[in-house]
C-alpha cells in the first residue's frame, strides 16, 4: 500500500510505522491520521505481525499539527466561505470516520502491542498521539509536552489524564511546561527514557521481547487493561476534548495566534507564545533536544518488506 506521510515496514513479528515528514517535523496534516488507521490495520491484518513500533523519521517524533500558511491545511474541513464555521468543526472533531483521535486510537484498539518510539519534539497532537501507545520509551533529551494549554488548543486524547494523577495533570495542564524525556518518565508519563545513542536497540529489544509471547495473551492482557480506563469515561473525555479544542482556537488568543503565524511565520508565533515561560523553542539550549540526532526513515534492522 502507497502512503504519502508515512512509511511502513516489516522484519520478522515486528511492523515498524514511521511518520514521514521529516523536513515538518512530521507536523500533522489532513493524509497523517487517516495513513496511520491503514497501516495499523495493514499490521493487524498480517497474520506474521505480533509487536508494532510507531517511530518519527528526522529530527523529531512529531511537533503537533501543522498550522502553517493561515491553517491552510484544515481550511477546507474547519471553514466555510474564509470563516471558521463551528458546524464543520464539531463534525470533524467528533466524527469516528474522519476525526484524528479515532485514527490516534487505532493504536490503542489494535490488539497486537504498540510501542512508540520518542525522540526530539514530540508535543501538542504528536503527544496526544504517541501517548495512544502501549509502551512509550524516549530518548532522554526528547521534549514532551501540550504548549497548546497556553493557547489555540486542548487535551485532545486525553492520554495525559488518563496517564497522570490529578496533582501532576493539572499542573501540567494549567502551565503547559515542557517535560524532557528523563522527567516523563520519572513522573510514569512513559514507560522508559534512554540515552539517544540506545534508543533503537532499546525499542526493537522490547519489541524483540514482547514478540516471543503468544500473540493471544498479549491481546488479552491489552484489552483487560484498556477496558479498565474505558470504564473510567476515556471515550466520553475523547468526546469532549477536542470539541473544546475547537473553541480555543477561536477565542482571540487563538486566532492570533494563527494570525500571528500566517503573517510573521510559525517561528515567531511559537516564540511570542512560549518566550515568557522560556522553554520549547525558547529555552536554553540544555533543556532542548540535541540537533544532530536523526531517526532514519527505515527502521535499522528491517528488510524493507511491506
Amino acid at each position: 500500500m502507497a502512503y504519502q506521510t508515512i512509511l511502513y515496514d516489516r522484519d520478522g513479528a515486528i511492523a515498524s510505522i514511521t511518520l514521514n515528514r521529516p523536513e515538518r517535523l512530521n507536523t500533522i496534516v489532513p493524509p497523517l491520521p487517516e495513513e496511520l488507521e491503514q497501516a495499523v490495520i495493514q499490521a493487524n491484518s498480517d497474520p506474521a505481525v505480533r509487536v508494532i513500533i510507531l517511530r518519527g523519521a528526522g529530527r523529531a517524533f512529531c511537533a503537533g499539527f501543522d498550522f502553517s500558511g493561515d491553517f491552510r491545511h484544515f481550511k477546507d474541513i474547519l471553514y466555510t466561505e474564509g470563516r471558521w464555521d463551528p458546524g464543520k468543526d464539531l463534525i470533524a472533531a467528533t466524527s469516528a470516520f474522519s476525526a484524528p483521535v479515532p485514527k490516534f486510537m487505532s493504536l490503542w484498539r489494535s490488539p497486537k502491542p504498540v510501542i512508540a518510539q520518542v525522540h526530539g519534539w514530540c508535543v501538542g497532537g504528536g503527544s496526544d498521539m504517541a501517548l495512544c501507545a502501549d509502551i512509550v520509551i524516549a530518548s532522554e533529551d526528547a521534549q514532551i509536552g501540550t504548549p497548546y494549554s497556553r493557547a489555540w488548543g486542548c487535551y485532545l486524547s486525553g492520554m495525559w489524564i488518563y496517564r497522570l494523577g490529578l496533582t501532576k495533570v493539572k499542573w501540567l495542564a494549567l502551565t503547559g511546561e515542557a517535560l524532557s524525556g528523563k522527567d516523563a518518565a520519572a513522573i510514569d508519563l512513559i514507560n522508559k527514557a534512554v540515552p539517544f545513542e540506545r534508543l533503537e536497540d532499546e525499542v526493537w529489544g522490547t519489541a524483540e521481547r514482547l514478540a516471543r509471547l503468544p500473540l493471544p495473551q498479549l491481546a488479552a492482557m491489552k484489552l483487560i487493561v484498556n477496558q479498565a480506563y474505558e470504564n473510567m469515561g476515556l471515550s466520553s473525555t475523547q468526546l469532549l476534548g477536542p470539541i473544546l479544542d475547537g473553541y480555543m482556537r477561536n477565542i482571540p488568543e487563538g486566532l492570533g495566534f494563527v494570525e500571528t503565524a500566517a503573517r510573521r511565520g510559525v517561528g515567531a508565533a511559537v516564540a511570542e507564545r512560549d518566550a515568557p515561560f522560556g522553554d520549547y523553542s525558547q529555552a536554553p539550549p540544555d533543556r532542548q533536544p540535541d540537533p544532530p540526532p536523526v531517526i532514519h526513515a527505515r527502521p535499522r534492522r528491517t528488510s524493507g518488506a511491506a
